[in-house]
């Protein structure tokens, strides 16, 4: 209630009061404070730190940060509007062909690559979210998921275009403003995922703290409740579900790049499913929990795998298992329910 309170607020007509002392008043806004906090400064640091403390596992921190983008690209449809999706990964997967397809047939140029993948992704999520915005949730898990198999089946018969079940090779990439080539190391991709990754990361933070993003949470909170007060909820999520695949589109394209292969893989289920798993992990609603949530699962199977190849998804089941009893909300919503018993218990 609090939310919507709040774009109550926001949203009615302000009338001239009676001189009270002061001409020069405002109504209140209660928005989200969009300042950075050192917290925060300290998080973007720490992939500053890993590229020269840990240069062996420059290529593993790099999918992360792709992994981690594509977790948030997830976050603004399922934490902030609600929206349950189990066929993100298709999105995914286009902004990884349009990337794939154009690097193989000549145009190598990242960035514009990049640009490209982001629009077509966006494109084919805005077609889809006229179908997901209007059913329930049960409607939207087999709108979307019927869409990812759809994409998958039609990328597999399509072999003469995507490669099927062999992927799409040949690409070659020319190099970030004609002076940075990717290199074996992967020095380069991951300064590139990083920079990419912080670029879209601030426009989704400034996007998600403004009367926008606190009309999401409305919906999320009480969709029957914001037409009363003015707002389209069909069109707020029909935008947030086409920037949510245009994120995805961009986190697609970027792995394209970094590995300059693009697998049937990128469109399939279990993506979709991995993601929710990490996202769970992390925590919804929180942009962070996407990021989070990439950093513990991938480190966790990395490690894991090396240990036992056969059985380590035993031990993610039983670390999700662990997470959901224990940290509702995730590691961020744990943390923050700890820190606010702390704190409490200090000042008692």
């Amino acid at each position: 209630m609090s939310i919507l309170t709040s774009l109550v607020a926001r949203t009615a007509p302000t009338h001239p009061a009676a001189p009270t002392g002061s001409s020069n008043m405002k109504p209140a806004l209660h928005l989200p404070n969009d300042r950075w906090t050192p917290l925060e400064l300290l998080f973007w640091l720490l992939p500053v730190v890993a590229y020269f403390v840990f240069p062996d596992y420059l290529v593993l921190i790099s999918q992360v940060m792709i992994v981690g983008l594509f977790a948030v690209s997830l976050d603004l449809i399922l934490g902030y509007a609600g929206i349950v999706s189990l066929g993100h990964a298709a999105f995914f997967g286009v902004g990884a062909y349009t990337a794939g397809l154009l690097a193989a047939h000549g145009w190598g140029e990242p960035i514009s690559g990049l640009l490209l993948a982001a629009l077509a992704a966006a494109v084919v999520g805005f077609l889809v979210s006229f179908l997901v915005v209007r059913g329930a949730d049960l409607t939207r898990l087999m709108v979307t998921l019927g869409i990812g198999l759809m994409l998958f089946e039609a990328a597999n018969k399509a072999a003469f275009i995507t490669g099927g079940v062999d992927g799409l090779s040949g690409m070659v990439m020319d190099k970030i403003f004609g002076l940075f080539e990717f290199d074996l190391t992967g020095r380069v991709a991951y300064v590139y995922s990083f920079v990419v990754l912080f670029i879209v990361f601030a426009v989704l933070r400034r996007l998600v703290n403004s009367p926008f993003g606190l009309g999401l949470k409305g919906i999320r909170e009480g969709g029957r409740r914001m037409p009363a007060i003015g707002a389209d909820v069909s069109r707020r999520l029909v935008v947030i579900f086409t920037v949510a695949a245009a994120v995805a589109g961009v986190a697609g394209a970027l792995l394209a790049q970094t590995t300059q292969f693009v697998g049937l893989d990128v469109l399939g289920f279990p993506r979709s499913a991995e993601l929710l798993i990490i996202l769970v992990l992390g925590g919804t609603g929180r942009l962070y929990g996407g990021l989070i949530g990439a950093l513990v699962y991938m480190l966790a199977q990395d490690y894991l795998s090396g240990l036992n190849p056969a059985y380590w998804q035993f031990w993610i089941g039983l670390l999700l298992i662990v997470i959901v009893l224990f940290a509702r909300g995730g590691l961020l919503g744990g943390l923050a329910v700890l820190r606010e018993k702390f704190f409490k218990g200090g000042r008692a």
